[in-house]
């Protein structure tokens, strides 16, 4: 009996590695083959250098990368704040509001399109005020940048919130009783300590606010030039140009293999700090 009890504990872990070896399998084949097939098939384009250059990919192009980076600069100096007062504070209210702060990553792209056009649309709530003041949103550039800014900040509150979280009161207190400050304990200690968390939150949140598409085309439309993101030109160029669509997505691919890349070296960089 001891023997084959041996036999069964030494062959379970062999079979959950061998499940394991074929799920990984699997999910790299599933995960690898459509963009292994993207990046060949662009690169059997003899036209592909010539279509990045053109005027419709450059447009997109840098329409996505002002608007990206103007909304994660709105998102980190909002957002880092308020994740901050969720991580610290135990207020009803404020826990009510911590359970809303996941509702645009639930809420289909196009809902929140359609919402935001009811808020601040000509016929919204706010939109009609708005225009008195010759204020109008819909349809411009700062629709895209609200768009992405709805649908991407979640990304970077929630991992910045448990970011602080995971940062030990005691050392702010520890701190404020040498006499330093509440915003220098901030700036010198919670900050660095929860920056990885920050990080990722970051380049997550970036990486939804460059391939938004659904509330950008409901609130914003598909102008180009004005509205025009790297999403809505690949749907457009797809009922033109295949080749325009492949360098498009090659660009929005490339760009996040970008990210994730700059995001493990740094975390890897914080682990071998605290190691």
């Amino acid at each position: 009996m001891a023997s084959i009890t041996r036999r069964r504990s030494i062959g379970l872990p062999n079979t959950g590695a061998g499940m394991g070896g074929a799920a990984t399998l699997l999910y790299v084949l599933f995960i690898g083959l459509p963009v292994g097939a993207l990046l060949f098939k662009a690169g059997q384009q003899e036209s592909f250098f010539t279509t990045l250059t053109s005027g419709p990919a450059l447009t997109a192009m840098r329409l996505s990368l002002v608007t990206s980076a103007i909304s994660m600069v709105v998102i980190v100096l909002v957002g880092t704040p308020f994740a901050y007062l969720l991580a610290r504070s135990k207020s009803p209210l404020l826990r009510l509001i911590d359970t809303l702060v996941e509702l645009p990553l639930v809420m289909p792209p196009v809902v929140a399109g359609v919402a935001m056009l009811m808020a601040f649309g000509r016929r919204g709530v706010l939109g009609a005020p708005l225009e008195d003041f010759g204020i109008t949103l819909p349809f411009t550039t700062a629709a895209v940048i609200m768009a992405q800014i709805f649908v991407a900040s979640p990304f970077f509150v929630r991992a910045a919130k448990l970011g602080f979280q995971s940062v030990a009161k005691d050392h702010e207190d520890i701190s404020r009783t040498l006499g330093v400050s509440p915003w220098c304990t901030f700036w010198r200690i919670t900050l660095p300590l929860a920056a990885p968390s920050l990080l990722t939150g970051l380049a997550l949140s970036w990486a939804r606010a460059v391939s938004e598409f659904g509330a950008t085309i409901m609130f914003a439309g598909n102008l180009t030039g004005k509205t025009q993101t790297m999403p809505l030109a690949i749907m457009s160029a797809m009922e033109t140009s295949l080749d325009t669509a492949l360098v498009l997505s090659v660009l929005l691919v490339l760009g996040s293999l970008t990210v994730l890349a700059a995001l493990g070296y740094f975390a890897q960089r914080h682990w071998q700090g605290e190691a």
